[in-house]
């Protein structure tokens, strides 16, 4: 099982939705590297961390790197390739490594960064799949997100309205990951495009913190957090 660097797919958040095969990846792994986010104050946060010790993954395993959350993603690049930087070393010298992504590794994952550097330095690397958020939200609301013929376009945070229309007109079913980046975008549609459902969600996976709603109102009233996403559907 390593004889890569080893990219495990934690899922969106409830531990329980983990595959097998990550799981094992993690308790054979002997270093686990994983993001945090700076809070203010100083404190970090880490959803990662938080799946990892749900499902008994012993701390002095983890290697917590802080990535910066900032529009100039420069930062967050540089953060990335000084991890990757150590994880080379470590699996040079002998290392089990597993590196943990939130949702699922090859989508929409920003730790891609880290993958194609390893890549370039002759770093074999791997994958093992998981649950992406929207799938979860389906979920979450019990519905089918496409069936049969339907297609669905999968956008990530950043849309105009005109586009949004275009995109709803097509009879495809929506999906807006990080539905805080067009916030105005999609409350400007709720108030201006009828005859469709707008699913929203927050912190899909997230035991005692998610929310679902199809309330216009609502949803309009609400300041949308990083973790939030919506399904559009006719």
């Amino acid at each position: 099982m390593f004889d890569s660097v080893m990219f495990v797919s934690l899922g969106p958040g409830d531990p329980e939705l983990i595959t097998l095969k990550g799981l094992k990846a993690l308790q054979k792994a002997d270093l686990i590297f994983c993001p945090s986010t700076a809070l203010p104050g100083g404190k970090s946060s880490s959803r990662a961390k938080d799946v990892l010790l749900q499902l008994g993954i012993g701390e002095s395993k983890l290697n917590i790197f802080n990535v910066p959350m900032n529009k100039d993603r420069s930062l967050a690049i540089e953060s990335y390739k000084a991890v990757a930087e150590e994880i080379s070393d470590k699996y040079k010298t002998g290392h089990k490594i597993a590196v943990t992504a939130e949702g699922d590794a090859g989508f929409y994952s920003t730790i891609y960064y880290i993958s194609e550097y390893l890549t370039q330095e002759n770093i074999p690397v791997s994958r093992i799949a998981g649950v992406p958020a929207f799938i979860a939200c389906g979920t979450l609301a019990n519905i089918h997100i496409v069936k049969q013929e339907e297609e669905l376009e999968v956008i990530p945070g950043i849309i105009t309205l005109n586009s949004l229309k275009e995109k709803i007109k097509t009879g495809k079913t929506v999906v807006l990951m990080k539905a805080s980046q067009c916030e105005q975008v999609i409350k400007e549609a709720l108030e201006n495009i009828q005859d469709i459902t707008f699913h929203y969600f927050e912190n899909a996976g997230i035991s005692g913190k998610e929310v679902y709603t199809q309330n216009r109102e609502e949803i309009l009233n609400r300041k949308f957090p990083y973790f939030s996403l919506i399904i559009i559907r006719k």
